[in-house]
């Protein structure tokens, strides 16, 4: 399983930004897909995940009043919608996977990983 994240950049506090998962390389139609932010100094901290068994997602608290999680199963993609973005939403965004049922947002729980995309919350 290999993933390609893009959508990241440069963007101002209160926009909204979508970034995109590409899978590829399945071997099972049922997997969980999270999505994960690293920041200087600090944990890598889960954001929200999503299960093709069940279709359930999950969501840190932190986050659930902001960011949306869906796929787009026609690509194989899995997005991650961010609303009203702040400063503090800066970091390297990570997507990860594993061929399993899990509503875990510890990274522990995931086994493949992308390469992350870059975002910036700047004026």
């Amino acid at each position: 399983l290999q993933f390609v994240e893009s959508g990241g950049g440069l963007v101002q506090p209160g926009e909204s930004l979508r970034l995109s998962c590409a899978a590829s390389g399945f071997t099972s139609d049922y997997y969980t897909i999270a999505w994960f932010r690293q920041t200087p100094g600090k944990e890598r901290e889960g954001l929200a995940c999503l299960t093709t068994e069940y279709k359930r997602t999950n969501y840190a608290d932190s986050v659930k009043a902001r960011f949306l999680i869906f796929r787009d199963s026609a690509v194989n993609t899995v997005h991650l919608r961010i609303d009203n973005l702040k400063p503090e939403d800066t970091g390297v965004y990570y997507c990860a996977g594993i061929y399993a049922f899990t509503l875990s947002l510890d990274p522990s729980s995931y086994v493949y990983w992308g390469q992350g995309t870059q975002v910036t919350v700047s004026s």
